[in-house]
């Protein structure tokens, strides 16, 4: 079951979103444009292309799409059926969908090279990997330039990340701050 809180946190630990209101019920926009929202009834609904939408359908028989004028434009589903990992990479979709040109290729780049274990970073987790390359850091010499509640503040990042990164740097005999 997931909760309104664990919408919020996906929501914002996406680049440039802002939380706002539409009709009175938590919206989040990137760009000026809404891509989730929490309804009156405790739906969440998403603003997803066609093949997105189709694909939550399947998953989700509870679900339904969001129409406007005839067309689709999302899908909206009880919060309380869809889990929090898949609502995670649906908040992503809805996201990239909606976002400036420009910060949805620079979120695919850093996926990319979350994908390709970017940089000399331990293995720390696709999330975390994911998260700190969409910060632009790549490498332990680049992480040995933020304080460790910074990095633990990024979506993704958890302490088991911090661990393996501070074990890394003890290997190399250097002090992380």
């Amino acid at each position: 079951m997931t909760t309104r809180a664990q919408l919020r946190k996906a929501a914002l630990a996406q680049p440039e979103v802002e939380q706002g209101t539409h009709f009175g019920m938590p919206a989040f926009l990137v760009g000026g444009k809404g891509f989730a929202l929490m309804t009156k009834d405790g739906h969440v609904q998403l603003s997803l292309p066609e093949a997105d939408v189709d694909a939550a359908l399947t998953i989700f028989p509870s679900g339904e799409p969001v129409l406007r004028g005839g067309t689709q434009i999302g899908f909206k589903a009880p919060l309380t059926d869809v889990n929090g990992k898949v609502l995670n990479d649906l908040v992503r979709r809805a996201w990239a969908h909606r976002a400036p040109k420009r910060l949805a290729k620079a979120a695919a780049a850093a996926e990319s090279a979350a994908d390709q274990a970017a940089g000399d970073l331990p293995a720390i987790g696709r999330p975390a990997t994911r998260a700190l390359a969409g910060a632009g850091i790549t490498t332990l010499d680049q992480v040995a330039t933020h304080p460790r509640a910074e990095l633990l503040a990024l979506h993704g990042v958890g302490p088991r990340a911090i661990r393996i990164l501070g074990e890394a740097w003890d290997a190399r005999g250097v002090t992380w701050r």
